[in-house]
């Protein structure tokens, strides 16, 4: 894992926890900041570590930034001149102007490649070939398919916070736009796509009615 990679795996684990703990913040409750932290932590390595093994069973690299926008129009014409960090800014705004009641959690974004040797040996040397958009979705479902799994093991033992921030996380990640997570497993495999996204907003009704 590159230092770069790790810095933005740092950034995202920081904000995520100031957006989720922004309410302990408000009612001078410091001492749940810990326990904040620790489940950002959980949550990021969870969906970071299972989509790089999605990747390397499929002789693929994973590279984890920041999401950032720079294009902000329907074509190429309307852009920035420079990338801005929308995870940050975002989350952070939407979590200070609803007082932390809306926990916008969109801050990671994912750059797959194949590796060489996987292009070597499937198509013989000097060959090189792209993973395919349905292989890519298949990697960031398995993110998204892990913080499910993280969603429901966390609700069972009693960690309903947990719960909660996990399965928000998966959910802002399945928006289908820019290089979300969403829009890579959409334009892979849109049934794939429909499916999680169906699981994320009834998981996520249920989350903020009963936990």
């Amino acid at each position: 894992m590159k230092l770069a990679e790790i810095t933005n795996l740092a950034i995202a684990t920081l904000v995520l926890t100031f957006v989720t703990g922004l309410t302990f913040l408000l009612k001078n409750q410091w001492q749940d900041l810990t326990l904040t932290f620790t489940f950002s932590v959980i949550i990021i390595t969870t969906a970071v570590l299972v989509k790089k093994a999605a990747a390397f069973l499929l002789d693929a690299d994973v590279e984890h930034e920041i999401w950032n926008m720079q294009n902000f129009g329907f074509t190429k014409r309307y852009h920035l001149k420079k990338p801005v960090p929308a995870g940050i800014i975002l989350s952070i705004i939407i979590s200070l102007i609803s007082l932390g009641t809306i926990k916008f959690l969109a801050l990671l974004t994912y750059e797959a490649r194949a590796l060489k040797y996987r292009a070597s040996k499937r198509f013989g040397f000097y060959s090189y070939t792209a993973l395919t958009d349905r292989h890519n979705s298949f990697i960031g479902a398995s993110g998204i398919i892990a913080l499910f799994i993280l969603t429901f093991v966390s609700y069972f033992i009693g960690l309903s916070y947990l719960s909660q921030i996990s399965i928000f996380y998966a959910f802002w990640n399945l928006l289908p736009i820019s290089k979300l997570d969403g829009s890579q497993i959409f334009f892979g495999s849109r049934v794939l796509w429909a499916v999680l996204a169906a699981i994320a907003i009834v998981s996520s009704f249920f989350a903020l009615t009963t936990i």
